[in-house]
């Protein structure tokens, strides 16, 4: 009977590792120059995507040409999305979950450039995020370390 018991608990833990639980990536994360939040959500399609929810600076600084302004992703390779504002704007894209801590084949947009990256996410801990942007293979690319976005407390 011990072993009855034991094979469904082992069978239990294996469906359990097997299922999408990447619920740990999901919520409100700040790059790392703290310019910016962005929001990781579960698409319909189960990818995962993340848009811009808050920026620091949300229209152009004074010696811009286009000064007070809200920013918009004027960079854009097509110029029918110039005048998307930055704010809502979606930069993670199509992100599937591999396994463990890995959110990978997605697609990171800089609105800084208007450039497409190929992307990889690696939950490094429960308020740690590495944003890893590539060209081609993973190796040619860089990354930066998001942190989990927590509110303070309103007193």
């Amino acid at each position: 009977m011990r072993w009855v018991v034991g094979t469904i608990m082992a069978l239990l833990a294996v469906s359990a590792f097997s299922q999408d639980d990447a619920s740990g990536f999901l919520g409100v994360w700040l790059t790392k120059d703290r310019q910016c939040r962005v929001e990781i959500t579960k698409a319909e399609d189960g990818t995962y995507q993340g848009c811009i929810v808050w920026l620091k600076e949300p229209n152009y600084p004074k010696d811009d040409r286009e000064a007070g302004k809200p920013c918009r992703d004027r960079d854009n390779p097509d110029p029918a999305k110039r005048n998307q504002p930055i704010l809502g704007l979606r930069i993670l894209s199509g992100f599937k979950y591999a396994a463990g801590n890995v959110l990978k084949e997605g697609a990171i947009y800089n609105p800084d450039n208007g450039k497409n990256y190929s992307g990889k996410l690696t939950l490094k801990s429960a308020g740690r995020l590495n944003v890893r942007g590539f060209i081609g293979i993973s190796l040619i690319g860089g990354s930066e370390d998001w942190t989990r976005y927590v509110p303070e407390p309103k007193s």
